[in-house]
């Protein structure tokens, strides 16, 4: 039996790389994406995933889970929390971190891949180069695999190919999976805006990641006109 991938496209940088890489090892006819429009602020993460998407020639499917919109109290989904790159002094975390947003996302792909006979969910979490979230953790995947695999009864395999990788590091495997092009339909500016703010702190660790490795960035090329 052909073996299937569900991919989380977030339509970032991260799972725009996760997406080229699961079209790598199971083929393109053998990969499909899942979008959540979480209630998120910037609708613009929607239309970059179906850019993305379509850029990649993969079928996509958007699945409307509106609780952490209701649920508030961070700045993703909560129009009166403003960004900040402060740390929260009791979590230790940034005010971006929606609680639960992973393992949400991860159980609603595995019921999402469970009736098309998919048993691969790729996700672009890192624990190396990010923002300090629990749910991005290797630890918490292999939790979250072995609950779904008995939850479910099916064989799930949760992939985290970005999980020990810096930002510099990703972004050579972009290039080396032939995903830069697809970058120029990404999104990652924690306010919404393209071209991006370059200030917020995915702004800059996306910036670092494209330095580090001595390459532009293709959405920032976008927006300066710069053509190659």
């Amino acid at each position: 039996m052909t073996q299937q991938a569900l991919v989380v496209l977030s339509g970032g940088q991260d799972s725009t790389t996760c997406l080229y890489w699961a079209i790598a090892g199971f083929g393109r006819d053998n990969v499909q994406t899942l979008t959540f429009d979480y209630g998120q602020r910037h609708r613009l993460e929607l239309d970059c995933a179906r850019q993305v998407a379509a850029f990649a020639r993969v079928p996509h499917t958007v699945l409307p889970i509106n609780t952490f919109a209701a649920l508030g109290g961070n700045a993703l989904t909560d129009e009166t929390v403003a960004v900040t790159a402060a740390l929260d002094p009791q979590t230790r975390l940034p005010n971006t971190f929606v609680p639960g947003r992973n393992l949400i996302f991860l159980t609603f792909a595995a019921a999402c891949a469970y009736p098309r006979g998919i048993e691969h969910l790729v996700i672009g979490a890192s624990q190396t180069d990010y923002s300090g979230y629990p749910d991005c953790r290797e630890n918490t995947f292999k939790a979250l695999e072995q609950a779904l695999r008995l939850g479910m009864a099916a064989d799930f395999t949760i992939h985290a190919p970005l999980m020990f990788l810096s930002k510099q590091e990703t972004v050579e495997l972009a290039q080396a999976l032939g995903a830069l092009p697809a970058m120029v339909y990404t999104h990652t500016c924690y306010h919404g805006r393209q071209p991006p703010c370059g200030e917020c702190p995915a702004c800059v660790l996306r910036a670092k990641g494209f330095a580090e490795a001595g390459l532009l960035d293709p959405l920032v090329a976008r927006f300066q006109g710069v053509t190659r």
